[in-house]
Parts: C-alpha cells; structure tokens; sequence
C-alpha cells in the first residue's frame, strides 16, 4: 500500500510538471514582433514616438525608416521635449542639469525654437544618426557589459550612422546573491572623445529590447534625463550657427 500511494505521488509530479512545462512553452511563443516597418510603428506608438516620427520625416529620413535594415535605439518625445525646453530657469537657482536649448538660444540673444521644422533637417538627420547602426542586432548578439567591470566585460564598439563611436552591451544584473545570473538590460553608451574611449561615457539603457518590425530592430530607450544626442553644448552650437528658418505652421 505505501509502495502505491508513493507511485501515485510519483505519477502526480510527473503530471503537474508537464503541465507546468507547458505553460512555460506556450508563454515562450509570444514575440515583439510588428506587423509593418518602422516608420509605421514609431507613427503607430503615438506614445512615446510621435514627435520622433516627426522628426524622421523632418530629417528627410522616412525612406529609410520604411525600408532600410538597420538597428535603431529609440528615444522618446520626452528627451525631445527636455532638450528643447524653455527659458524660464531662475538664474539662481540655475542647475545645468535643467538646461535646455531655448534657455541657452535665449541667453545668446537668439530667437528660440516655437515649431520642430525651424531646426534645420541636417541636424535632425545628424542627431537621428547618432541612434542608428547598420547592423541588425538583437540584444543576444551583443556582449556582455559590467560598467563597473569594464577591464574584463568591456561590450563592444559600434559606430553608428555618423561614424561616432558607442558603446553597446548587455548588463548582467546579479540574483539571490549570485552574479550575473539575473536579469539581463542592453545600454548604450555615446563616447564623446574616440581619442579617449573609457572617459566620460553617456549610458543610456534599454526598457524594451528586440522589438521587430519588417525592417531592421527597434531597442527603445528608457527616459533617464538624457539630452537628444547626448550632448546639450553640441545640439546648441549647431542651432546657433545653422540658424532657424520660419515655421511653416
């Protein structure tokens, strides 16, 4: 009889496993995939792209966001918004952190920014670029990354449209005390100096990776603060000089 009720004990394992197994396997089969391109999924995710879609039709981009490979780190309307901004920074209190282009427009005697297509398409295009890379990579395909570690795993150089160099790798986060084995985060980091490539990185991390539309593979940025293009001073200086044309709105 105990030899029994352990078989049945047995057999009832055995089943609650596979059933188990089975979730498991169904649940794998859900995919990021889009059923269009990219241009179409950045128009079609209003939130967060829609200014970003914009903006790759002001860059005179749109061609290839419909039917270029490439692999492209999206970053939302809300790093547009910061990196425009406004002119209403208590010089008190001011803090670079809050910074913007119309402040920095504002101060230099200019006039600032009121509609996107006053900014002209060469440094949309320019600041686009610096997002996109020729290669199609899903988060597998990169290396792993310790920014802490970065002698042993260092990710792996990229340069991107631009030719500026990145940064891209995978975070292995730690779990119950192990390393490494948790959680697993693509960052990408602009490196402003190419002469210097361990100095003053600009991570930015990744809140949805390998999302697929029929061209190419979309990674979209999680908003930390950052600055369009990493860099306010640079955005700024190509304003100032190019100089902004009449809105068409």
């Amino acid at each position: 009889m105990k030899k029994l009720i352990i078989a049945c004990a047995a057999l009832l394992l055995v089943l609650n496993a596979c059933k188990r197994d089975e979730y498991y396997i169904d649940g794998g089969k859900v995919k990021a995939e889009y059923d269009g391109n990219m241009m179409q999924y950045l128009q079609a995710k209003k939130v967060p792209f829609d200014t970003v879609a914009q903006i790759v039709k002001l860059a005179g981009m749109e061609q290839q966001f419909s039917s270029e490979n490439f692999t492209f780190f999206a970053f939302d309307d809300d790093v547009v918004r910061k990196t425009i901004g406004n002119i209403h920074t208590n010089e008190k209190d001011r803090n670079p952190k809050f910074e913007s282009l119309n402040q920095l427009l504002y101060e230099a005697g200019r006039d600032t920014v009121k509609t996107l297509d006053q900014i002209s398409p060469a440094i949309w295009r320019k600041y686009l670029q610096r997002y996109m890379f020729k290669s199609v990579n899903m988060l597998k395909d990169y290396p792993q990354i310790d920014l802490n570690l970065r002698s042993i795993y260092p990710g792996a150089l990229h340069y991107d449209y631009n030719n500026d160099v990145a940064n891209i790798g995978v975070v292995f986060y730690d779990a119950n005390g192990i390393k490494y084995i948790g959680y697993r985060q693509l960052v990408l980091s602009y490196i402003p100096d190419v002469s210097k490539p361990n100095d003053n990185w600009y991570p930015s991390y990744v809140a949805s990776s390998d999302i697929k539309p029929t061209n190419g593979m979309v990674h979209s940025l999680r908003y930390q603060g950052a600055y369009l293009g990493f860099n306010l001073y640079e955005f700024f200086n190509d304003v100032y000089n190019t100089g902004l044309t009449p809105s068409n709105k």
